[in-house]
């Protein structure tokens, strides 16, 4: 029997390796295929943009070529000879790199707080915190408002940095992190060396978070440096818009200055490329962890 056993298989042909290799082949050639099309598709917007700020007005939208002809840098002379847009710039990244310094220490201090201590009203607090993502920021636009001027506190540099100062997305970023990355036997082990609950947290808790950390500050940067409807409601001097602001009343001008705006775009864009070049590793590192952790 196992002589005719193994002529049986014997006769039987071999699979066909050929055929899945193929399959495989096309499959990541059509997947490359539809990368390199979403990435011309979401790219193709800011090569336009780059390019027609260099053009004159009246080409902007007489072509869609991407090579203008003729550039000109007169849109960037005009946009800050006769507009101050410098002091747009340093109100929005100041603001920006403030707002998020103080929301990723207290983001991450209240996380610590969520994930490892237990307190009478934890489960309420983080309850009421969690379902305030569900409420869109115009709803507490006026409240807050109201509450900033009673308060004596609508100075902007200061009021500007209100609302991003603990995001709930935030603080449930890193109370899950540091649910899924921070054993508890670590913290054991910092209290019997005689750390105080502060130390811990500085010493051994925020290393842990580095990756975390990196991401949350790249969406707190892109959030408070982005920010429109607060900085219009609170800001009513033209010298103290934030970048936002600043290039909507361009842009709301009876000329619509159309050239300007494009401009100040792209040099509006310039902060939010550096902090993503400077943060990429750790905003990568992040959304690994938490693809392979959550």
């Amino acid at each position: 029997m196992t002589a005719i056993t193994s002529r049986r298989n014997a006769s039987q042909p071999a699979p066909r390796m050929g055929g899945r290799r193929r399959r495989s082949t096309g499959g990541s050639i059509a997947l490359y295929a539809a990368l390199v099309a979403l990435l011309v598709v979401f790219l193709f917007p800011l090569a336009w943009a780059v390019a027609s700020s260099f053009k004159p007005r009246g080409d902007i939208f007489s072509s869609t070529s991407l090579i203008p002809v003729p550039a000109t840098l007169d849109n960037y002379s005009r946009l800050l000879s006769t507009q101050p847009f410098w002091g747009w710039f340093g109100i929005s990244v100041g603001v920006a790199v403030i707002a998020t310094a103080v929301s990723v220490f207290v983001c991450a201090l209240a996380g610590y707080a969520f994930a490892k201590f237990r307190f009478a009203g934890k489960r309420v607090l983080f309850t009421v915190m969690f379902s305030s993502l569900s409420i869109p920021f115009a709803v507490i636009l006026v409240p807050l408002f109201i509450l900033v001027v009673k308060s004596h506190l609508s100075n902007p540099w200061f009021a500007l940095i209100v609302p991003w100062v603990a995001p709930a997305f935030g603080i449930f970023m890193m109370q899950q992190y540091i649910v899924q990355s921070v054993p508890d036997e670590i913290i054991e082990a910092g209290r019997i060396d005689g750390n105080t609950e502060f130390q811990i947290f500085r010493r051994i808790v925020l290393p842990l978070l580095r990756p975390s950390l990196g991401a949350l500050a790249v969406w707190s940067f892109l959030q408070s440096y982005n920010s429109f409807m607060w900085p219009l409601v609170l800001v009513s001097n033209s010298d103290q818009y934030t970048l936002p602001v600043g290039l909507n009343t361009l842009f709301q001008a009876e000329n619509r200055a159309f050239d300007l705006v494009l401009a100040g775009a792209v040099l509006a864009s310039v902060p939010t490329v550096l902090v993503f070049l400077l943060l990429r590793k750790q905003l990568l590192e992040g959304l690994s962890a938490g693809a392979v952790k959550g």
